[in-house]
């Protein structure tokens, strides 16, 4: 193992720091012993070519301890005091399965907790079930390596669900370096009167059995098993960054920061590797992986993105490794808005086919954008997500916020994106009617029979009287992780250690519509959400608030 290798392996700082080597190449290092660049001010740091030298020559010396500490750079306009909270209740994943009747969670304590929906009311037949806790299950534990002393955390990185077979449930669940596959059943019978065995399970004396008997099932409190079915280990040099199932049901892939590998869902010692960028010499590695995901019709086609801001569609038919892709989706840059953080937010931190698999959705720091698989020279639409912190970028950069990956998701119909912000903010985008909402996730402002009106950020000049200031957005509030259910109106909402459930339902007429999605306000009845459409009719949202 060579000197560069050891050091990108060894160090913890880097999970404290800046947790992989997709994050440290995203952005420029802090360089041991140098200041802060001042407000509004840029000129101060280095150019990206001597970051590069800079953080090839961190890692391949001490191990990078000066990232060992988690930093808050003191009170200031963009950023806020650490809220204490048990970093193990931070959640890091949310992911619907197929049906979505089933929402499962993973947070940094390693922790997946799945929530099942409750069946339809008899009492209101067209009312929609919520969702309740349905198991709970520690999936890893922290360990440690001690052949490359580097400390592996718990923290589920990504959770994926697999196509039902039966009546189990089966999911797979990853952190840094183990990806699980958990299989979850039901048991709500027990057998009784057995010939062999007494009440609590002992056998008999032989001597004493003078009749035989037909063992019963008999009804019992329902139990959910959940059992480690296979542990899928010693895969990856770097940390995991996300796994997708293939449409064939068979295989999946998990991709690290310098590359992809495909596995057997049966086989468990052995991955295919069939994506590396890993450069002969480290200091020659110029991008990273970010982000990889199966086509959801053809098992032979996958996409990943890198800390560039490009997409490579790959066909495995080609060769057994892709590292020619078959497409490559990238957007010119204006060189008049090039700036020094320009290769810092154009990095996609988040890539999501549609479900028609014609589209591609991905995610930078400052927009999302939708990619037609027909056309690489440029997105078809951008959208801007926070485009009021554009000048904000230097404290951003100061508090580490502008390292922060986002996550997007499509609706059932492909016809409205949603992705996360800054202080509990959620965005929709309209792809039909380019209309787009900002919504507030907070137990606060969720009080029974109070409108969550669609929030504005004020950047300057006139300010209406419910705007908010962009000075005063609370950056220690990010809503990373989002999904939604893949035939309805319901999107959960991971917001630090709190869980938002938000279900949509309109009148008759709305979802008699193909694809009706509505961006509109929500407000809280009782126990769940109540929305009112643009249209001026009055429908109902439940919603449900979980926290760990």
């Amino acid at each position: 193992m060579s000197a560069t290798t050891g050091a990108l392996g060894s160090g913890r700082s880097l999970q404290a720091g800046r947790a992989s080597l997709a994050s440290i190449l995203q952005g420029p290092p802090r360089v041991p012993g140098a200041g802060r660049a001042p407000e509004g001010r840029c000129d101060a740091m280095p150019t990206p070519g001597v970051v590069l030298e800079q953080w090839t020559r961190i890692l391949r010396g001490s191990g990078g301890q000066e990232f060992e500490r988690q930093r808050w750079p003191g009170p200031g306009p963009h950023t806020h005091p650490p809220v204490s909270l048990p970093t193990a209740d931070i959640i890091s994943t949310v992911e619907f399965n197929h049906t979505g009747e089933l929402l499962a969670t993973g947070d940094k304590g390693g922790r997946v907790v799945i929530f099942q929906r409750e069946p339809e009311s008899k009492n209101a037949p067209h009312s929609q079930g919520e969702y309740d806790v349905y198991s709970t299950f520690q999936s890893h534990e922290p360990e440690f390596d001690y052949l490359k002393s580097l400390e592996i955390e718990e923290k589920i990185n990504k959770i994926k669900w697999l196509p039902q077979q039966n009546a189990a449930h089966a999911l797979l669940a990853t952190n840094d370096k183990t990806i699980k596959l958990w299989k979850i059943t039901e048991r709500d019978k027990r057998p009784e009167g057995y010939n062999l065995k007494d009440e609590e399970g002992r056998l008999k004396d032989l001597s004493t059995v003078t009749s035989l008997q037909v063992p019963v099932l008999k009804p019992m409190e329902l139990m959910v098993e959940v059992s480690p079915r296979r542990v899928f280990a010693n895969g990856h040099t770097y940390h995991i960054n996300s796994i997708s199932v293939n449409s064939d049901c068979e295989t999946y892939m998990s991709a690290d920061d310098l590359r992809i590998n495909l596995w057997h869902l049966a086989i468990t010692d052995r991955s295919f590797n069939i994506v590396d960028i890993k450069p002969a010499n480290m200091e020659d590695l110029a991008e990273v992986i970010t982000a990889s995901e199966f086509h959801p019709h053809h098992c032979n086609l996958f996409v990943y993105s890198s800390s560039k801001g490009s997409l490579r569609l790959c066909d495995m038919r080609a060769a057994a490794l892709c590292d020619q892709h078959a497409k490559l989706f990238e957007e010119p840059e204006d060189p008049s808005n090039r700036s020094f953080f320009s290769e810092i937010i154009s990095s996609v931190s988040d890539v999501k086919f549609s479900h028609s698999g014609r589209y591609m959705l991905t995610r930078d720091y400052l927009t999302v954008k939708v990619w037609d698989l027909n056309m690489e020279a440029r997105p078809i639409e951008t959208y801007q997500v926070h485009d009021y912190l554009r000048g904000k970028l230097c404290s951003l950069y100061e508090s580490d916020c502008i390292f922060d990956k986002f996550e997007c998701a499509w609706n059932g119909s492909d016809s409205v994106i949603m992705t996360g912000a800054y202080n509990n903010f959620f965005r929709m985008f309209d792809r039909n009617t380019k209309r787009d909402v900002t919504l507030e996730a907070s137990r606060q402002s969720s009080k029974p029979r109070a409108v969550l009106k669609p929030r504005r950020v004020c950047a300057g000049g006139k300010r209406r009287r419910d705007d908010i200031s962009v000075d005063s957005l609370d950056f220690s509030k990010k809503i990373l992780h989002t999904a939604w259910h893949p035939a309805e109106n319901i999107i959960a909402i991971a917001a630090t250690n709190n869980l938002y459930i938000f279900q949509d339902k309109v009148n008759s007429e709305m979802q008699s519509r193909p694809g009706y999605t509505s961006l509109a306000c929500w407000s809280q009845v009782g126990r769940g959400l109540e929305k009112h459409p643009e249209g001026g009719e009055s429908g109902g949202v439940h919603g449900k608030t979980f926290t760990a």
